[in-house]
């Protein structure tokens, strides 16, 4: 894993603005100190039996993970536990008195204005989602459930769902198309309605917000709004896992991030932008179980990108741009991303200075993303005149504008605040009761966020 640093480096240099963090990683929290990031930390599973049986036991975890280390680190949420009902149902009995004292704690600190407490649940607490409109938790958890939307409701908080059409569609025996699970177009004759409200569902995905939201309302309890604190899709599975793929993980994400940008709600709650956390920013490659269970990344841990994903609002995204520009291919060879880059800046007359270490193009520091900023500079001078973008088959043209952060790409009209394309990637966090919604990452070591809209990144 990168260190602390080199993990702040990378999401600064990919303008990822929230983090959310498993754990209270001193680490990370150091490093993440006045970059800006808005960060939610975790309260592991394992610490949760503790804390919801002794209040000194919260207070003196807001004092350690929390209040010593802010302004300076921009905490701005704690997750207690991670699917606590599901995985530890033995702590269900103090989750909620867990949170009430974490909370009473952030009070006594003159931080409970600024932190917001809740706990992210599976869609399992959920046995029947669909259809949405008749959707209810599991009375095993009624008490606890009702105790915990009284919670959120009382201190202004928000309901944590963690949402996987990757496992809906894997597990559902068929019932539903798999372009219903990646946000594809579905034929007029294969439209997923609810009968009961004759509701549309254009994704899986809304669907399960959606059961959720009407899960909640089963209680009488309104205006807890709902942030997806974990989604995403595997890129390589085993023999039995064939839709676990490249092509598919990039497709999920990619049509995600249209969604959730579009800062609109479910069907119910049109209004209420769905805030997204991505699983995840790095692979957890010791993590037991099948082999998709270990490649949910979307970045290798030497910066590189697994494959393209769009987070921006600008014409990045839509590719739109009048301006034709010359990137590095995904998985180019790095022998000949080498040797092209070295012709770039030298016989190609390339100005390769921005990709110096301590320049705006440095990081991330990889051959694919200095090849493509000297490619494109030696394209931008030299095309007109017959320069080509081909650089030994290293090189394609594009209409997305690949400037990120301060490294801004020759020919580029944006300016340094817009986002990014992987390589170089933007993300954001999720902003839990904002007017614009949230995309998020999740890593094996520190689990992080981001938002543009919010786009987010998780890092355990």
């Amino acid at each position: 894993m990168p260190s602390a640093s080199d993990v702040v480096a990378i999401l600064k240099a990919n303008q990822i603005t929230h983090v959310r963090l498993y754990d209270a990683d001193a680490h990370m929290l150091k490093a993440l100190a006045n970059s800006g990031i808005e960060v939610m930390v975790g309260i592991t599973n394992g610490e949760v039996l503790g804390i919801g049986e002794s209040p000194a036991a919260a207070a003196a975890w807001i004092n350690k993970n929390v209040a010593s280390y802010v302004p300076s680190t921009n905490i701005t949420a704690i997750a207690v536990g991670n699917e606590v009902l599901t995985s530890i149902p033995n702590a269900a009995a103090v989750l909620v008195p867990a949170m009430n004292y974490l909370h009473k704690a952030l009070v006594s600190s003159n931080l409970n204005f600024q932190v917001k407490v809740s706990t992210p649940q599976s869609m399992d607490v959920i046995p029947k989602p669909f259809p949405p409109s008749t959707a209810t938790f599991s009375s095993t958890w009624n008490s606890t459930i009702y105790q915990l939307l009284q919670f959120l409701k009382n201190t202004n908080s928000y309901y944590m769902l963690n949402a996987y059409p990757y496992h809906g569609y894997t597990t559902g025996n068929g019932i539903f198309p798999i372009d219903y699970a990646l946000f594809r177009p579905l034929p007029s004759v294969k439209q997923i309605v609810d009968p009961n409200t004759l509701s549309h569902y254009n994704s899986m995905f809304d669907a399960m917000v959606d059961a959720t939201y009407y899960a909640i309302d089963t209680f009488n309890i309104s205006g807890i709004p709902i942030i997806v604190t974990e989604t995403g899709w595997p890129w390589l599975g085993g023999a039995n896992e064939p839709d676990a793929t490249v092509e598919n993980a990039e497709t999920f994400n990619n049509n995600l991030i249209r969604r959730v940008l579009n800062d609109s709600g479910p069907p119910s709650q049109p209004t209420i932008p769905i805030n997204t956390y991505i699983y995840e920013l790095f692979n957890e490659d010791k993590k037991a179980g099948p082999l998709s269970k270990r490649n949910w990344g979307v970045f290798f841990t030497n910066g590189t990108a697994v494959y393209t994903l769009g987070l921006s609002t600008s014409n990045r995204i839509t590719g739109n741009s009048s301006v034709t520009f010359c990137a590095a291919k995904q998985n180019a060879d790095s022998a000949k991303l080498q040797e092209g880059l070295n012709w770039a800046c030298g016989q190609g007359g390339a100005n390769c200075t921005p990709i110096q270490q301590g320049h705006p193009c440095y990081l991330p520091n990889t051959y694919q993303n200095h090849a493509s900023y000297a490619y494109n500079d030696y394209y931008q001078k030299m095309h007109s005149t017959g320069g080509t973008c081909d650089f030994d088959g290293t090189a394609t043209t594009t209409t997305v504008d690949p400037s990120y952060g301060s490294c801004i790409f020759t020919g580029s009209s944006n300016s340094s605040t817009s986002g990014g394309i992987f390589p170089p990637v933007a993300f954001g966090p999720i902003s839990p009761q904002g007017g614009s919604s949230s995309l998020s990452f999740e890593t094996s070591k520190a689990q992080s966020l981001l938002s543009s809209a919010f786009l987010a990144l998780i890092l355990l």
